[in-house]
């Protein structure tokens, strides 16, 4: 069964979702509606973040383990493999994986992406390079690509 812990944060309220001893979703919220029971590794993963947005972090060390598909799952740990201030495009990302004609379901799969930052699924651009959904919304997404930019 999922806990969560809230902490403040560059972007705002970040909700850490666990169950056990791993990460299972992080999200940005305006309000706790889980409560709040904070743990060794929700404070380290909220620490890392913040590293992260203040541009001193580029990799992070908590364990996490996000829920889903096989196939998501299998286009998560490639997103992990995308260097801090690089991107890729859904369509690399599906030949990456074996399926060079899935770039649509890439799409859903990093759309579904429930521990974002850490699984950079920001990192993922359009075909032509134009910025295409987050779930932060696009100017998060740009944040985030030209934080890695200043300090890559």
């Amino acid at each position: 069964m999922a806990a969560y812990a809230h902490y403040p944060s560059s972007l705002g309220l970040l909700e850490i979702g666990y169950d056990c001893n791993a990460v299972i979703s992080l999200q940005i919220v305006s309000r706790s509606l889980h409560g709040h029971r904070p743990t060794a590794l929700t404070d380290v993963a909220a620490a890392q973040i913040a590293e992260y947005l203040a541009g001193s972090r580029q990799s992070f060390g908590f364990p996490f383990s996000p829920k889903g598909t096989p196939f998501q799952i299998t286009v998560w740990n490639q997103l992990l493999k995308i260097p801090y201030g690089q991107t890729r495009t859904y369509g690399q990302i599906a030949a990456a994986i074996g399926s060079p004609k899935a770039a649509r379901a890439v799409g859903q799969a990093v759309n579904r992406n429930p521990i974002w930052i850490v699984i950079p699924c920001h990192r993922i651009i359009g075909a032509g390079g134009k910025l295409t959904g987050y779930a932060g919304g696009l100017e998060l997404k740009q944040q985030l690509l030209d934080l890695e930019q200043l300090h890559k």
